[in-house]
């Protein structure tokens, strides 16, 4: 009989964590493990793993006790709004390398508007990791 009940118990429902935000954080704030608490309470669709966390940016303001999404968070903004950042395009054996101004804020991954400074056109493209802004086909 005990090692019947002692199965019961260990077949239940495993309990889930969700992160939430140990302070009120700021929108653009890089997180640290000190800025997250991990609850035991299952919130569907909210961070549970405070890996994914640590190192990303807020994207919006985070608010103490609030359970934070995936959304709410980001890779660090490597390109500042107004920053003169390098344009690429290439396709095939054609490569262009020119000037921009970023027209928005983003990290690596992100695709921003960026407003070629020769041509003064606003077109849209990719971050890549040394903030080189990639536009055309294959960004």
């Amino acid at each position: 009989m005990m090692r019947w009940l002692l199965l019961v118990a260990l077949a239940g429902p495993a309990q889930a964590e969700t992160l939430v935000a140990a302070r009120t954080i700021r929108a653009q704030a890089v997180l640290t493990a000190q800025d997250l608490v991990v609850i035991r309470d299952t919130v569907p669709g909210m961070l549970s793993d405070p890996a994914l966390a640590i190192g990303q940016e807020a994207r919006i303001t985070l608010y103490a006790g609030r359970p934070i999404r995936p959304g709410d968070l980001g890779p660090p903004a490597i390109v500042e709004r107004n920053q003169i950042v390098p344009l690429a395009y290439q396709a095939g054996p054609l490569s262009i390398l020119t000037e921009g101004r970023a027209l928005m804020r983003g990290g690596a991954g992100d695709v921003i508007r960026v407003m070629n400074l020769a041509s003064r056109s606003t077109v849209s493209g990719r971050i890549g990791a040394d903030g080189t802004v990639s536009v055309g086909t294959a960004n």
